[in-house]
């Protein structure tokens, strides 16, 4: 029996992901058959075959490998930082209305700002180095996850307040049993989407000139100025699938431990 719920389970999993593998199959053949019968030359578009042939060697010789983890180090140093900052702020902004009214003009100001033009001053006032890559990430990510954290606190139901302090609940256990879990929903949605700008920008500062040879983005422009086409399509096959995983990673963690506000989805 349980053998057969197992197959069960399998085979609906299968079937749920089916289409999207189809599309994909069928979106690298039409790319391969049509590279191959208008002979476009690798320069300019590269045949998926020859993308996964020069992924497979920058895997053998490690090169990969190196400068995904720089990019990944610089990712979440600064994603840790602005998630502690952000939620905490959050949550003070949603439980304290006069710390919001002084706060809120500034975020809304800063948010609309477009945050890859901030490259410049960074780089002038703290230089090219890890901190100036990591303070990119950390400022990228912190204003979403500070806008939703606020966003889902101010968002539950008054009544629902008033009906725990008619049962006796202090404002501590308001705070804590009620209304943190109940902005988790919209907590992670901040987490996902400042994760997501994160990588963004942190491979954007890789691609500065004089901002040091390590990173994806490095190994993208570099190997965008001698025009190795497949190389570049190569990193970014890697960011898209490591981009893939994080959110799911994300995704996941979030269900796991946080399991009553995912109940519906």
């Amino acid at each position: 029996m349980k053998g057969w719920n197992a197959f069960r389970l399998n085979h609906k999993a299968l079937s749920y992901h089916l289409p999207t593998l189809i599309s994909f199959v069928v979106f690298f053949l039409a790319w391969e058959i049509m590279v191959d019968l208008r002979d476009i030359k690798p320069i300019y578009l590269p045949a998926p075959t020859l993308i996964l042939e020069t992924l497979a060697k920058m895997i053998t010789d490690g090169t990969i490998f190196f400068h995904l983890g720089f990019t990944l180090y610089r990712i979440f140093a600064g994603f840790v930082i602005a998630a502690v900052v952000g939620i905490g702020l959050g949550i003070m902004m949603g439980m304290m209305p006069l710390f919001a009214r002084i706060l809120d003009p500034w975020i809304a100001a800063l948010y609309p700002l477009p945050k890859i033009s901030l490259i410049p001053l960074l780089i002038i006032w703290l230089g090219t180095g890890e901190i100036y890559k990591i303070s990119i990430s950390a400022f990228s990510a912190f204003l979403p996850i500070v806008i939703s954290t606020f966003a889902g606190i101010r968002q539950i139901e008054p009544d629902l307040l008033k009906t725990a302090a008619d049962l006796g609940a202090n404002r501590r256990q308001i705070q804590f049993k009620i209304v943190i879990p109940a902005a988790i929903p919209a907590i992670v949605n901040g987490l996902q989407l400042g994760m997501g700008i994160a990588i963004i920008m942190v491979v954007a500062s890789e691609m500065i000139g004089g901002s040091g040879q390590t990173g994806i983005g490095y190994l993208l422009i570099s190997a965008g100025q001698v025009l190795e086409t497949e190389k570049v399509f190569a990193c970014l096959l890697v960011l898209a699938l490591v981009g893939g995983l994080i959110m799911k990673g994300q995704d996941y963690a979030s269900r796991k431990f946080a399991p009553w506000a995912f109940a519906r989805t």
